[in-house]
């Protein structure tokens, strides 16, 4: 039995889980999560994990999200700086850092049926056809299964920070607002959760109005009970995210369809499926047939992440 710690840090939390890579099963033992801000390295959320199971794996391979260069990496919205040699020398004889849009993309064939959710487009998407993968959350992560005849690759990104394009007055002015605000205005500004906070304030100073002090999960909330504005802004995230999605889709010919991961679509499915969404991603002029051709699903499963960490080769 070979044991393999496997991680998922985000910019909010970070997702410990122990797996037997040796298991054709692939089963998440004992998951935990953390909250990034309560603990000062990695080194020190894998310890109070350990202390909390009986298990002592040798590997370990973690899930970033940040960019991974050389075995090191920087969380893109968290202060943790982590390394492949920091983790072996904590213990571990083999070790891997990967960024977490790769990890996901690794557990595209792992997944079942019901750890996805339709949003719209053809069922039955042509075997062994790319796959992109995007997904708002604490951040905006972006990545591909690229597939031809000749085999599978991931192709890791930062696409998340590519500049967000309006696609009518309205989405000009939020850009106006931002650009003010920010500078360059990135698709993270918009697509993740302090991102809605954002849309949710330049579409308040759009309309004369004064926006409140919330959260996302207060918009999502108000949202539902009526509110006009926190529904408007929703409706534009969820618009704005079909058509970044409906770009990847273009930029990596994903015949296979497009998934969604982050926090936020298990959260917002029935907003995802109210038509907003598809109509961002298939409203692409010249190439709205192609667009309408690829599918659209969420990923459901809490620790995708965490499969596709215990499915990740480690060399040497």
């Amino acid at each position: 039995m070979t044991l393999r710690l496997v991680g998922d840090v985000g910019g909010t939390n970070c997702r410990l889980a122990v797996f037997d890579i040796q298991d054709p099963a692939r089963e998440v033992v004992a998951p935990q999560a953390f909250k990034v801000a309560d603990h000062p390295t990695l080194e020190d959320a894998i310890d109070r994990y350990l202390q909390a199971t009986d298990a002592r794996p040798t590997q370990a391979v973690i899930a970033v999200a940040g960019t991974v260069r050389a075995g090191k990496a920087e969380l893109t919205n968290a202060p943790w700086d982590m390394s492949e040699a920091g983790l072996r020398r904590h213990g571990f004889t083999s070790t891997r850092l990967l960024n977490d849009y790769e990890a996901l993309a690794l557990s595209v064939d792992l997944l079942a049926d019901n750890d996805l959710g339709d949003i719209g487009g053809v069922t039955g998407a042509p075997a062994k056809s790319t796959i992109a993968i995007v997904g708002a959350g604490t951040g905006l992560g972006v990545g591909a299964l690229v597939r031809d005849t000749l085999g599978d690759a991931v192709a890791v990104t930062e696409g998340g920070h590519i500049a967000f394009a309006p696609t009518d007055n309205t989405e000009i002015e939020v850009l106006k607002v931002l650009t003010a605000r920010f500078g360059r205005v990135s698709l993270e500004r918009i697509l993740s959760g302090p991102g809605l906070v954002n849309l949710y304030e330049a579409l308040a100073q759009i309309g004369g109005q004064t926006p409140e002090d919330l959260k996302p999960e207060d918009i999502e909330d108000r949202a539902d009970r009526g509110d006009a504005l926190a529904d408007q802004a929703l409706k534009r995230f969820c618009r704005i995210y079909g058509a970044a999605a409906g770009d990847f889709a273009l930029a990596f010919g994903a015949f296979g369809g497009v998934y969604l991961g982050g926090g936020i679509a298990g959260k917002i499915m029935h907003r995802l499926r109210a038509g907003a969404f598809r109509q961002g991603f298939e409203d692409k002029g010249r190439f709205r047939d192609y667009c309408a051709a690829i599918p659209t699903r969420a990923i459901l499963h809490p620790y995708a992440a965490l499969l596709g960490a215990a499915a990740a080769r480690i060399d040497g």
